[in-house]
This record gives structure tokens, sequence and C-alpha cells, in this order.
């Protein structure tokens, strides 16, 4: 739950401090206002200028600026953030922080804060496992200090072992969970995202061009809100969020399985993009050309309707089901018929003709229509679009 909510952002000083400007855009993609403070020893690694212009604001450095400290700029961010993200954090932050100490910017709004704090360790992995730094460690449990990884993996030094940051998506799904329980808490709900691949010998199948982002932002935005949701994806060019669980699927049959396996559920959203048909013949082995050139015969048969079977359950149904209708011409006609052919209870429609960029691209325009009627949205960012959709999901399930 990032949306409308502001992260102070300390950042400290080593090599992870890269992953800090990907950072950034995370969460603001959910949503997030990000407040960043960078030390001059993450000022060794990044620029200010750089952190600025994707927080698109100030990036604070100085404990003693004078503009700033005449309205104890110091004290304000530490109150005025929903939440205290320090990543990385070094062994260095972690020590000023279990002692007290606070002799400069980052160190001094950490002791100042009333909020939450977060942390994302980062360091050598000699440095992580020294008895001090674990003594550090347990002292900011007990303080009620939160941390997200450290992950294990090669080193920038070349070392290997437990010392890396937890990547950007981790922190984000962290940073969610620190924020407390969203209108969807206690919620189940499955998504499905990406294309099927349905084979037809071997190394050939049959897929479209869903790359699965809206699906994935879909389940982000969902988990941000409080739900616990189940994420059933095709082979997607997208990788699933963090904080979701993810079912791996490649056919339409297997997906449908993997829904049913996952119910019962408050609501299911079909965002995937299945394959109508399957190869009914498909071949063990890699089909080889004939003398006479002509290409093998393709028995296809209709694959399950998944939106249809669940829609239609008189058992276990999900109290809200939402449908996904990808049309390319006469959109708003051939979604509400799909809605009421299907039997779910909304559709999404959009067109992914290829002149619009849809399918494979980074926007959506979407319509809504439900018994009540159609709500058109403008084309926005597919985490926009994601994050309208998981509010109004709540809405109805809040009723």
């Amino acid at each position: 739950m990032l949306a409308g909510k502001t992260i102070l952002l300390i950042i400290g000083g080593g090599i992870a401090a890269y992953k800090s400007l990907d950072l950034i855009r995370r969460l603001q993609e959910r949503g997030a206002r990000v407040v960043p403070v960078l030390t001059r020893g993450g000022a060794e690694f990044i620029t200010p200028l750089s952190v600025s212009a994707l927080a698109g604001g100030k990036c604070h450095t100085e404990l003693f600026d004078l503009t700033d400290e005449a309205e104890m700029g110091h004290i304000q961010l530490s109150r005025a953030a929903d939440l205290v993200l320090v990543a990385p954090a070094t062994a260095d932050l972690m020590a000023k922080l279990a002692a007290g100490l606070a002799p400069d910017l980052a160190s001094t709004l950490l002791l100042a804060t009333d909020k939450r704090v977060l942390m994302a360790p980062a360091m050598n992995v000699r440095m992580w496992q020294y008895p001090a730094t674990q003594r550090n460690l347990a002292q900011l449990g007990r303080d009620g200090v939160l941390m997200v990884g450290p992950n294990a993996g090669e080193m920038a030094c070349g070392e290997f072992g437990p010392g890396r940051m937890a990547e950007p998506a981790e922190i984000v799904a962290a940073a969610s969970a620190a924020l407390g329980e969203g209108p969807l808490s206690g919620s189940h709900v499955v998504v499905t995202s990406g294309p099927t691949h349905e084979p037809i010998d071997p190394v050939r199948y049959i897929a479209n061009r869903s790359s699965g982002a809206q699906g994935s932002a879909l389940a982000a935005a969902l988990a941000d809100l409080g739900a616990r949701v189940t994420f059933v994806t095709g082979p997607a060019v997208v990788p699933p969020p963090a904080g979701v669980t993810v079912v791996a699927v490649e056919t339409a049959r297997e997906m449908l399985a993997a829904v049913e396996a996952a119910l019962p559920a408050d609501a299911a959203v079909f965002a995937a993009a299945v394959a109508d048909w399957r190869v009914a013949n498909s071949a063990s082995r890699k089909m080889k050309k004939d003398r006479t050139g002509q290409p093998p015969a393709l028995d296809l048969t209709e694959n399950p309707d998944i939106l249809a079977r669940i829609s239609q359950m008189k058992v276990a149904r999900p109290a809200l089901v939402v449908g996904f209708a990808a049309e390319t011409d006469d959109v708003l006609e051939n979604a509400s018929a799909k809605r009421a052919r299907k039997g779910c209870d909304w559709i999404v429609a959009n067109d992914v003709s290829p002149a619009t960029g849809i399918m494979g691209g980074h926007e959506n325009m979407v319509t809504v229509i439900d018994a009540e009627g159609s709500e058109s949205w403008p084309r926005m960012t597919k985490a926009e679009v994601a994050r309208r959709l998981a509010k109004r999901i709540a809405a109805a399930l809040a009723k």
C-alpha cells in the first residue's frame, strides 16, 4: 500500500547505492513520493543530481543546511514521512543507529523519526559476519527496526556470501508490508497473466504477443493493498512481482488446473492472454519437412475457457470475477458480449490493434464494463491502470 505514501529514502555509501536509483523509480511506480537523503559515502557512488532528477525534488545531503535548518528541517524530514527506508544500509549506519549516535544528517534523521524504519543492509560478507555487526543487528531488531535482506551472492569485491543488498522489487514489497494493513487485508485474490504456449512439437508452439506487464502490475497493486495474491503466470516477458505466490504454467490446461487449485478466493482477475486453440496432434519429436514441401496438417482443438469455467461455477465461485477483453475492432460491443457470454462480473476491455502499441507496451487505455454500464479511463501507464483497478476491486469487495 504505497499509493499516496511518502518514503524518506536514506542512501548509504557502497557500490549497492546504484540500485537506489532503480528503487526510487519502482517506489514511484507504486504511487509513493520519495524524499531522498544522500550520505557523503553514497555521493562517492552516485550524484545528488541523478538522485534529485529521479525523485523529482531536492536531494538532501547536509545536516547544517542554513535554509532547511531555519525551519528545523531534519525534524520535519523525519516526521513528515510515512516510512524511513535505508538502502543501502552500511555497517556504519547500522552501528550509529544501534549506538544512538547522530553525527550527520542520515543518522540524525534516524534518531529523530517517530515512524517505522526499514533497512536493506549491504556490505562485504566479512563485515556482515563480524560480531559487532551482528550485535548491532540484534539491537536494532530489539528497537523495532525492520530488515530486508541481505542476500547471498557474489560481491563486487569478488567474495561470495551474505551481504548483497536485496533487489529493489524485494525492498518495495518489504516497504509495502511495513506500512501496515490495506483495504484488501485478509482477502485472497487469484490473478492470471502472460500468454500461454501450446506446443506443436518440442521446439515450436502457438502463442501471442502478451508480455504479462498488465497482469504483473495488477498483482503488485493488489498485494500493496494487503491482499494475499496467487499469481498464475504463463511464460511472460515481464517477471512476476515480489510479495505474491507465483505459480508458473505453460499451457491453458495447466493454467486452469492452477487456478482451480488456488480456490477458494474472494476475487479472480483473468488478465492472461490464453490461446484459444491447441494442437491436438502435437508431435513428440521435431517435425521435419517432407519431400513434397507441404506443411504438416495441424489438428486444432479448442482450449478450456478458464474465464467461463470459473464465472459459471456453482460452488466456490469467487465473489468477484474480472475478465479482460483484448480486441482489435468494435471493442465495447465485443467486450460487452463477452461479459454476457462468459458470465463474469466485470470485463476490462482494451484496443490491442497494432497502431495502439498497447500489447507488449508500457501503457494501456481501458474501459471497465459491469452490470451498471461502462467506465472509460484515459490512456495511462499499466502500473496506474493496475492501481486504479485494484482500488475498484477493494471497494467492490468491501460492499
